[in-house]
């Protein structure tokens, strides 16, 4: 069988293989071709030996059977009865007698060219420019992604091995590394976080013992948290590490209040231990008030509701629990140390470092208790600062960019490319590969894969898509949005086919698989008012500033051949509306005739007419159809054609008809600005209800 079938079959197994390993929820086939043998009609040789396409297509389905036959029984031995019905290769075909005119029989290669082809020829996938299919691997809800990628690893190179030399793989994108490089980011924050903590109460207290006894709240606060997550089911990712680290601040706060006053009562020359006592007596109860009052700032976080909420909500959770582990260490295990290692120094001698901390934190308490001085002497100017700050507060969080989630960078790029409506695919296919050109001659991209033809994401002949894998950040001099800035003009210049793209967030919440980054959808009964209001909107949307790549999914000027058929004509000529239709569905629609049973799958074969008669509508002239006196009707005698555009598509949301505009915005132009220029758009344009 062909290459295509291989690489079909390799791709099948896979898939099949990898839907197995532990934490992968399904296996997305893109660009797979199967295997199915074509039959290309031609449509005057077939009229010259009087033949119509279905009288074909009739010839062809009986042609190639596969039917249980049954056995022979005898007295002593049992045989299954099997014959060679099946038709399995195009060379198969060529040879078979499809009819018989003047006591000569007529070939299938007399009027029509078997082909070893594929089921859909009108999508193809490449990885850089060499034809591929794509895996799309997604893991289950729950399943830790590191992990089922080392499963995943593990699993390959036993495939690859059991491949033939012609089919090799690659892995296109690999998510867990820059999961990985974020975790570990953010463990390092935590360290360092940790680390200057600690030097800062070195610095302050400038006694060893003394800055050892908060630090070690630290560790324990972390390591207590971490029970609670556990128990909680919560993961090691992101925002839990983002908890974590802002705790990290938090979490020393009460052990240095605590060890504060338990130095103070030592340095009055009380003992370790009765200073351990009654300081941690004295300032229990601030301890606790402390505790509980910054739990209680992330308490309404954890019960936020909508998106906002299932994203903090662990967040949350994590640093609470992070405060009370640490007020429960303060509370036990800070004055316990205190009582055992800490001592009375109060003849101790300090070097001059020491001295020259010490004259500046004198000054610095002076300064504070002056200035405190001033502000209890003027309370009405104090409270008209407080008043101002509050005021420029609202003035400057109503000026400040507002947006959802930064833009990150997370080493990819997608695009969606879009043609005429009316392109072929061969066209189709050939502006893309000019698109990849040029992105392959990019040096901050790795890799990149692209695919044309209708999907279930994209269902229309004119799209296509890219996925641009980047060159790790350290590798390369520009981010992912300086990059897509950089390619826009260049793939503007190709002639015949626009090129969306957009920098992936990290984080993908609701809405649809658009050309551009954000969405505004309208919503009609009326068809007509919905195409219209879509249109006008949409140009207006391209006129704001910072506004780029508006698009939208409405894709109602697709080409169609209307075909009117005669009623009364064909009755008269002893044809039936169903009989058309039939010659027609087998000659255009790429129709399966008949099935290939083969060891591990099945294959279609398919009927159509050859590819010079589907260029145009003048080519339907050339179909016949046989009428029920015998004769051969030509199909432009029962017929009139026009061209005319509708709708490729009519898009949903919500049961209701439906049409979305994306559009992309310049780095610089927040999401709060860009929602207020749309509303205010709404307003000028006063939108039907």
């Amino acid at each position: 069988l062909p290459l295509s079938t291989v690489n079909e079959y390799a791709a099948t197994q896979l898939a099949q293989r990898l839907s197995t390993v532990t934490g992968v929820a399904q296996v997305l086939v893109f660009g797979s071709q199967k295997y199915a043998v074509r039959i290309q009609a031609n449509p005057d040789q077939m009229a010259s030996r009087g033949m119509g396409i279905d009288e074909l297509r009739q010839a062809i389905a009986q042609a190639n059977v596969n039917q249980p036959l049954g056995q022979l029984d005898g007295e002593r031995q049992a045989f299954s009865i099997k014959d060679n019905g099946q038709l399995t290769t195009a060379a198969a075909y060529r040879p078979l007698i499809v009819a018989w005119r003047n006591g000569a029989p007529v070939r299938l290669e007399e009027v029509a060219t078997p082909i070893d082809g594929v089921e859909n020829s009108r999508i193809a996938a490449w990885n850089v420019d060499k034809r591929a299919i794509v895996l799309a691997i997604q893991r289950q809800p729950g399943a830790n992604t590191i992990e089922t990628v080392e499963s995943i690893k593990r699993t390959l190179p036993a495939f690859q091995a059991s491949l033939p030399a012609s089919i090799s793989m690659t892995t296109l994108y690999d998510r867990s590394i820059t999961i990985s490089e974020s975790i570990e980011d953010v463990q390092f924050t935590l360290v360092l976080a940790g680390l200057l903590v600690i030097l800062v109460i070195l610095l302050f207290l400038r006694n060893l013992s003394a800055t050892l006894i908060p630090a070690l709240a630290l560790p324990i606060s972390v390591v207590g948290t971490f029970a609670v997550m556990y128990t909680l089911d919560y993961s090691l990712d992101n925002l839990s590490l983002l908890a974590l680290t802002l705790a990290v601040g938090f979490v020393v706060d009460d052990a240095i209040v605590m060890l504060e006053n338990i130095v103070r009562h030592i340095e009055q020359g009380e003992t370790p231990l009765q200073a351990a006592i009654k300081g941690s007596r004295e300032i229990g109860f601030t301890i606790v008030s402390m505790t509980v009052s910054l739990t209680a700032v992330f308490i309404p976080v954890m019960f936020m509701s909508g998106i906002v909420g299932r994203l903090l909500h662990e967040f949350a959770v994590t640093i609470c629990a992070s405060i009370l582990v640490s007020g429960i260490v303060s509370l036990t295990l800070t004055p316990m140390l205190c009582s055992r290692y800490l001592k009375h120094t109060a003849n101790e001698k300090h070097g001059r470092v020491f001295q020259a901390f010490e004259r500046f934190f004198a000054a610095l308490l002076s300064g504070y208790e002056r200035s405190l001085r001033q502000a209890m002497r003027h309370p009405r100017w104090v409270v008209f600062g407080f008043v101002l700050s509050v005021v420029f507060s609202g003035i400057l969080f109503s000026q400040i960019p507002k947006g959802f989630l930064p833009s990150g960078d997370s080493g990819q790029i997608s695009a969606t490319t879009e043609g005429a409506q009316d392109i072929s695919f061969a066209a189709m296919a050939e502006k893309q590969r000019a698109v990849a050109a040029i992105i392959a001659e990019d040096p901050n991209i790795r890799s990149f894969m692209s695919s044309v033809g209708p999907t279930n994401s994209r269902p229309t002949l004119n799209s296509g898509s890219f996925s641009l894998m980047l060159k790790p950040r350290h590798e390369r001099e520009l981010s992912a949005d300086e990059i897509i800035q950089k390619l826009r003009p260049k793939l503007a210049a190709v002639p015949g086919i626009r090129v969306y793209m957009q920098n992936p967030p990290a984080i993908r919440i609701g809405g649809q698989v658009t050309a551009a980054q954000y969405q505004y959808t309208l919503q009609s009964t009326d068809l007509e008012e919905l195409y219209r209001w879509t249109a006008t909107l949409l140009d207006r949307v391209r006129q704001l500033p910072g506004f780029v790549d508006a698009t939208s999914n409405l894709k109602n000027d697709g080409p169609v051949v209307v075909l009117d058929i005669d009623r009364d004509k064909i009755a008269t000529l002893g044809l039936t509306f169903g009989q058309v239709e039939d010659a027609l569905q087998s000659a255009f629609s790429a129709r399966q005739i008949s099935t290939i049973y083969g060891t591990t799958s099945q294959y279609q074969v398919i009927l159509e007419v050859a590819p010079e008669y589907q260029l145009d509508p003048s080519k339907l002239s050339r179909l016949y159809v046989r009428a029920s006196s015998g004769k051969l009707i030509p199909l432009d005698t029962v017929t009139r054609h026009t061209q005319r555009t509708q709708a490729m598509t009519i898009n949903h949301q919500g049961q209701l008809p439906s049409a979305t505009i994306s559009f992309n915005l310049l780095p610089g132009v927040s999401l709060g600005d860009a929602v207020d220029r749309i509303k205010t758009l709404e307003q000028e344009m006063r939108l039907p209800a």
